[in-house]
C-alpha cells in the first residue's frame, strides 16, 4: 500500500530565507554535526527519497528561519509551484507576542497553513542556553495556546521527557487545541532506566486526548539507531496513544545525518504493526493537519 504522508520535514533554501543555525559553521548541536546538511534542501531532493517508498503528501515543519514569516511565505511558494504535491505546513509563531492576532491573521492568509510551533524543548544543554523551558511560566504562552485553537491551528510541541508532566499541565487549559508531541517527546536517555521514566512521564501527555503523537527524529540522540534500539520507543508510543494518534514523520534531512530514507521507512513499516499502517502512515496526519492525500 502506498499513499503515505511524512508528518515531520523541513525544507530550506539558503538564498531565499536566512537561518542563522544553518549558517554557524564549525557548530556541534545535541543532534549531531550538522555539515552534511548546510546546503539547499529542496522539495525535489525530498520528493526524489521520500516518493520511492510510497510517500505523496507532507507537512513542512519550521526550522529556525530568522524570520517565520520569511520562510512560511516561502513554503507556501513551493507548495504552489507543485500541486500534485499535497503539503501543509507549521509556521514559526510567538504565542507570548502582544500582537499575536495580527501575526496569526497574516499567516492564516497563506492556504498551507495549519499550525503552529514554539520549541518549549530541545535538549537539556541547549535548553540551559536559550531558556526556551521558561515558556511553560509565561501566562501569555497559555493565552497563545487557546487563540491558535480558536482559529482552528494546532500546535507542534518539541520538548524533552522532563517537561511532559508540567507541560500537560498547561495544555489541559487549552483543550480546544490540537496538540502534536514532536519527536515522541524527545526521549534523550536510551539507558532501559532513562526509556522507563519517560514512558511514565509520557503518560501525562497520551491521558490527553487532545494530544497526538508523532514517531520522528527518533536519532537525533541515537545516531547509530537500528530497528531495534528505537522498537521500544515506538512500541510505547502505540500502546499508549494508540494509532489513531500515531503519525509517522522523517524528520529529515535532519534524520538524514544518520541514513537513508528507505532505511527509515523500512524500519518504521516493520516496528509498526500492519494492521496500524493506515493510520500511522496516512490517516492520523491527514485528519490533524487537514490534509487530502492521493490513494492508490
Amino acid at each position: 500500500m502506498t499513499g503515505w504522508i511524512d508528518a515531520h520535514h523541513h525544507l530550506w533554501d539558503l538564498t531565499t530565507v536566512h537561518y542563522p543555525w544553518l549558517m554557524a559553521r564549525g557548530v556541534e548541536r545535541f543532534f549531531g554535526d550538522p555539515t552534511q546538511i548546510q546546503r539547499d534542501y529542496m522539495l525535489s531532493e525530498f520528493r526524489s527519497e521520500s516518493a520511492p517508498c510510497g510517500v505523496v503528501a507532507s507537512v513542512h515543519i519550521q526550522v529556525g528561519a530568522e524570520s517565520g514569516l520569511d520562510e512560511a511565505r516561502w513554503v507556501q511558494s513551493v507548495a504552489d509551484a507543485n500541486p500534485d504535491w499535497p503539503m501543509a505546513q507549521v509556521v514559526f509563531c510567538d504565542l507570548t507576542s502582544t500582537d499575536l492576532p495580527n501575526q496569526l491573521d497574516t499567516f492564516q492568509d497563506l492556504p498551507t497553513v495549519r499550525g503552529v510551533r514554539q520549541i518549549v524543548g530541545r535538549a537539556p544543554g541547549e535548553d540551559l542556553q536559550t531558556g526556551t523551558n521558561l515558556l511553560l511560566d509565561d501566562p501569555r504562552f497559555l493565552v497563545g495556546l487557546q487563540e491558535a485553537g480558536r482559529r482552528g491551528l494546532s500546535f507542534d510541541l518539541q520538548l524533552i521527557p522532563e517537561l511532559l508532566e508540567k507541560t500537560a499541565g498547561v495544555l489541559a487549559q487549552a483543550p480546544d487545541t490540537k496538540i502534536a508531541l514532536c519527536h515522541a517527546g524527545s526521549p534523550h536517555d536510551r539507558s532501559p532506566a532513562g526509556l522507563n521514566d519517560w514512558a511514565q512521564r509520557l503518560c501525562a501527555m497520551s491521558n490527553l486526548p487532545h494530544v497526538s503523537c508523532k514517531l520522528s527524529g527518533l536519532g537525533m540522540f541515537d545516531h547509530k539507531w537500528t530497528p531495534d534500539s528505537i522498537r521500544p520507543i515506538i512500541e510505547v508510543c502505540l500502546e499508549q496513544f494508540g494509532p489513531k494518534r500515531v503519525m509517522f514523520g522523517s524528520n529529515f534531512p535532519v534524520d538524514k545525518l544518520y541514513g537513508d530514507y528507505a532505511s527509515l521507512m523500512q524500519a518504521y513499516l516493520d516496528l509498526v504493526p500492519t494492521e496500524a499502517h493506515s493510520a500511522v502512515f496516512r490517516q492520523t496526519a491527514a485528519r490533524f493537519y487537514d490534509l487530502e492525500v492521493p490513494q492508490d
